[in-house]
């Protein structure tokens, strides 16, 4: 017992992702050591974790369908060359649920865990391992496209000298770069196995290594993107509502000005699209953050229902996200509705001709 115990109390919940991995794992190794009179409080823990990790599957698997279905509305409307970081973030998205999904199927398999290979299995199956380096990519990307909305709106001659298509593909590049060597720094240092039991994050050099890093992670991927939204949105809500006045006072309506307005309103559709994504993010990833920050810091520790309810609300983000495309976003929302308008049609006939 007190092996589970130091385990808790030197490794629980440093991320928003790592608290997934480690609430049911240590609620089954504290029932191996709990009196029979506690254990009905650890089976109906364990009843919640499998429900809990039931519902993370189904948030994985529709993820995966619903992005890939936004991927190849963008492929069809040839948007993946023009908006090539919007391609991307729907690339990792589709990336990370998918393998997020193939781990919580390996964790609901209950595999056997031993020797070397039973460590392997723990490391790339059972953790964050695999769809971690993905979501934070992400997070990297969609930072990256809220830049460039600036740029083009709020220095729009500075973007057309000086941004070029190499920056975009290097930016691509590190999103994918960083997030995967961030995952295979943390989950392979901290992961172990236990009695048979994987526990993933828990084995830290120190305390103080747990609690920098968790305060550094919450900072960089939450904090100063936030950040980053408010301070670039702000400014190209003021510009386009600049743009919009010049525009306005000018009574003529050439080819040139007519050509102009279209690409403006073509501009603001993919920002009010972005715009949505940013708050849904804000949302979504603010209570396993705060909740992150507030274990590092104060260690406070609230039920494993809430812990579970926390990681859920952020999960919801990767599965919201394609159909903020799917409505907001007018290529992928053509190719969309055509799609399905065509496959209803074809429904029609095969009815008709079977009566």
């Amino acid at each position: 017992m007190h092996e589970v115990i130091s385990m808790i109390t030197t490794g629980h919940g440093s991320t928003f992702e790592e608290l997934t991995e480690q609430t049911t794992t240590l609620a089954v190794e504290i029932t191996h050591y709990m009196k029979p009179s506690s254990m009905t409080s650890s089976s109906s823990s364990r009843g919640i974790g499998f429900y809990f990790e039931c519902t993370v599957l189904v948030i994985g698997v529709v993820g995966t369908a619903a992005n890939a279905l936004v991927l190849y509305a963008m492929v069809a409307s040839k948007q993946h060359k023009k908006q090539v970081l919007i391609f991307n973030q729907n690339l990792l998205d589709v990336v990370s649920c998918f393998f997020m999904s193939a781990s919580y199927v390996a964790r609901l398999c209950n595999i056997d865990l031993t020797g070397r290979g039973g460590y392997w299995l723990c490391l790339m199956l059972l953790t964050s391992f695999s769809w971690l380096g993905p979501f934070v990519g992400s997070l990297i990307n969609l930072s990256a496209i809220t830049i460039e909305r600036y740029l083009k709106v709020v220095h729009p001659v500075c973007a057309k000298t000086k941004l070029r298509k190499w920056m975009v593909y290097s930016t691509i590049v590190s999103a994918w770069v960083s997030g995967n060597v961030l995952s295979v720094a943390v989950n392979g240092s901290t992961t172990n196995v236990v009695n048979g039991k994987c526990l993933s994050r828990t084995f830290w050099a120190s305390q103080a290594s747990r609690m920098a890093f968790g305060i550094w992670y919450v900072l960089s991927f939450y904090v100063i993107i936030l950040l980053i939204f408010i301070f670039c949105y702000w400014r190209i809500l003021v510009a386009i509502r600049h743009q919009a006045s010049v525009m306005a006072s000018h009574s003529t309506a050439g080819p040139a000005i007519i050509q102009n307005q279209i690409q403006k309103k073509i501009e603001i559709n993919i920002i009010k699209t972005m715009l949505l994504v940013s708050v849904l993010f804000a949302i979504t990833m603010a209570p396993g953050n705060t909740y992150a920050f507030l274990n590092n810091v104060y260690n406070a520790r609230p039920g494993i229902n809430a812990l579970y309810a926390v990681t859920i609300v952020g999960y919801l983000y990767i599965i919201i996200n394609p159909f903020i495309y799917a409505t907001k976003f007018d290529p992928v929302r053509c190719v969309l509705k055509r799609l399905f308008q065509c496959n209803k049609t074809t429904e029609n006939l095969e009815s008709i001709e079977m009566n």
